[in-house]
């Protein structure tokens, strides 16, 4: 593809310490850990600890980071936090949690300007803090958007009216959105194999997106770019049947347009493993929809979703788009 297109892997994962140490003996955490520990249950529980000490030198040093881009053909990385929910802070702690974290993703991707790009954080469960935070973020910091949850706060969905003035504001900053799962709230029945993740994650995204589809928003504000982690979860396997639900239903008519055609005005990553559910996925959402993503440097994540791409074997139109094109789309131009 064209030199001036960089290969962009948008779905990769930076370590805060310094909010890790702020946050140690806060009940909310206490109370957070308590209930992804029931959700994953106890041999999944214990296994992510061991990963996270683990990778903790993958998750901070720049180095081994532009080493592994490297060996995996990547020329720029979208770096976002990892993406552990704080939705419990209260103002005060959320201020400094959000500061603190946008600040690092900030400084850490300045050491290589010209192969990393920062994508902050925003306390959703505060509306109108998000929103200070997203034009902090956007304007002062560079970042080219934000990572938020599947959910704003327990209760709060992404569709709610309180959070309007934030997309609002996302569409006037030209900002993008990270959509990332962090479990599920089936809670603990997904307490053992690790269904936390596999199945949990999936389902969280689907409904994310749902929400935001039935909703108007994307109607509302027809600029938004809002992403996906893991492919968009299920809703891209099954997205025939909202449309059916939209079709035979005046409780499911909410929209101007299906439900199909306005998930397919979002993106996802490239996430998804094999090279026929990457082009399923792609013949469900277009090719000028997906983008290429690692999650590095996680354990269901790919080292190698270049490779992954080719062996799927896309034209070279839909390769140089999902390779790289797809990303200035979505997070604006790159160093290069």
């Amino acid at each position: 593809m064209p030199r001036t297109v960089p290969t962009v892997d948008v779905h990769a994962h930076l370590a805060v310490p310094a909010v890790d140490e702020v946050i140690a003996d806060e009940p909310g955490l206490a109370r957070q850990r308590a209930a992804d520990t029931a959700a994953l249950g106890p041999a999944s529980a214990a296994h992510n600890v061991e990963q996270l000490r683990s990778l903790a030198v993958r998750l901070t040093d720049v180095d081994v980071r532009l080493a592994a881009m490297d060996r995996a053909g990547v020329d720029v990385q979208a770096v976002s936090p990892v993406p552990l929910p704080h939705a419990w802070a209260q103002r005060a702690l959320a201020e400094r949690i959000t500061a603190l974290t946008n600040e690092a993703v900030a400084e850490y991707c300045t050491r290589r300007a010209d192969r990393l790009v920062g994508i902050g954080t925003v306390a959703l469960q505060h509306p109108d803090l998000a929103v200070e935070q997203l034009r902090t973020a956007v304007r002062e910091l560079g970042m080219r958007g934000v990572q938020i949850s599947t959910a704003a706060a327990p209760g709060v969905e992404l569709d709610d009216p309180s959070l309007a003035d934030f997309w609002a504001a996302v569409e006037e900053l030209d900002a993008a959105v990270l959509i990332h799962p962090w479990g599920c709230t089936l809670g603990e029945r997904l307490n053992a194999y690790y269904l936390f993740n596999t199945v949990g994650n999936p389902v969280e995204t689907a409904l994310a997106l749902s929400r935001i589809a039935f909703s108007g928003l994307l109607e509302r504000h027809p600029r938004l770019r809002i992403w996906s982690a893991h492919g968009g979860g299920y809703l891209g396997s099954y997205l025939v049947r909202a449309d059916h639900a939209w079709s035979v239903r005046g409780d499911a008519r909410t929209t101007t347009a299906p439900p199909s055609e306005l998930v397919r005005r979002t993106f996802v990553d490239s996430l998804v493993y094999t090279p026929e559910q990457l082009r399923h996925l792609v013949g469900t959402m277009g090719s000028g929809q997906v983008t290429l993503g690692s999650d590095y440097p996680f354990d269901m994540g790919v080292e190698d979703p270049v490779d992954r791409l080719l062996a799927a074997e896309f034209d070279a139109e839909t390769v140089a788009a999902i390779r790289g094109r797809n990303a200035v789309r979505l997070l604006g131009p790159f160093p290069g």
